[in-house]
C-alpha cells in the first residue's frame, strides 16, 4: 500500500522564514523543515494499480506556474488546536489545480475528505495545546508575509511512517506548472 498526496513543494528559502515560528508552544509537535508543503490533495492508502493511475493522471493536468504568498498564521480545531500553519493567500488559479488533484480521486472513486480545501503549510500537530497559548502564537506571527514566490512545478509525495521515526515525504513524480 502507498500512502499519496499531491503537494508544492516548499522552497528552503521560504522553508528558512518559517523556522522561527517554532515556538515553546506546549503539546506541539513541529514539523520537519524538510516536511513543509502545500497540500492540494491527499489520496490515502492506495494500492500499486491506484498509485500509478495517480501519477498517470496527474500527468494530463495543465496548469500555468503559480505565484504564491504567505499570509498570516492559523490553526485548526478552533476550540480543540489540532494543526499550526502558515496560511497561503487565496488564489483561483491554486484552488484550480487542488480541484484538478481532487477530480481523479473522484474519478477512480477514492474516498473523498469532506473539509474545503484551505490552502497552508502545516508547522505543527498539537495535542491539548491550550487554545488561550495557540491565540497568543497566532496574534504573534499574524503579520507574518512573504514575497510572492514562483511555483512552477507540483509532486506527488509518498508519506513513509514508522512506529519509531517521524514520517518521511518522497516526492515519487514531478510535474511542470507551464499550462
Amino acid at each position: 500500500m502507498h500512502r499519496l498526496f499531491a503537494a508544492l513543494p516548499i522552497s528552503d528559502d521560504l522553508a528558512e522564514r518559517l523556522v522561527p515560528l517554532r515556538t515553546d508552544l506546549p503539546g506541539t509537535r513541529w514539523r520537519w523543515r524538510e516536511h513543509f508543503h502545500i497540500t492540494l490533495h491527499f489520496y490515502g492508502r492506495v494500492d500499486r494499480d491506484t498509485a500509478e493511475e495517480i501519477a498517470n493522471a496527474l500527468e494530463r493536468i495543465s496548469a500555468p506556474a503559480l505565484e504564491l504568498q504567505i499570509a498570516g498564521v492559523g490553526w485548526f480545531g478552533r476550540r480543540e488546536p489540532r494543526a499550526l500553519y502558515a496560511r497561503v493567500a487565496a488564489s483561483d488559479t491554486l484552488s484550480e489545480l487542488a480541484r484538478a488533484c481532487r477530480r481523479i480521486a473522484r474519478e477512480l472513486n477514492l474516498k473523498l475528505s469532506a473539509d474545503p480545501f484551505v490552502p497552508h503549510i502545516t508547522l505543527a500537530y498539537c495535542n491539548q495545546t491550550p487554545l488561550e497559548a495557540v491565540r497568543s502564537w497566532s496574534e504573534t506571527f499574524q503579520t507574518l508575509q512573504s514575497e510572492p514566490i514562483l511555483f512552477d512545478r507540483f509532486h506527488l509525495y509518498e508519506s513513509f511512517t514508522s512506529a519509531n521515526k517521524p514520517s518521511r515525504y518522497v516526492a515519487q513524480a514531478d510535474y511542470p506548472l507551464t499550462g
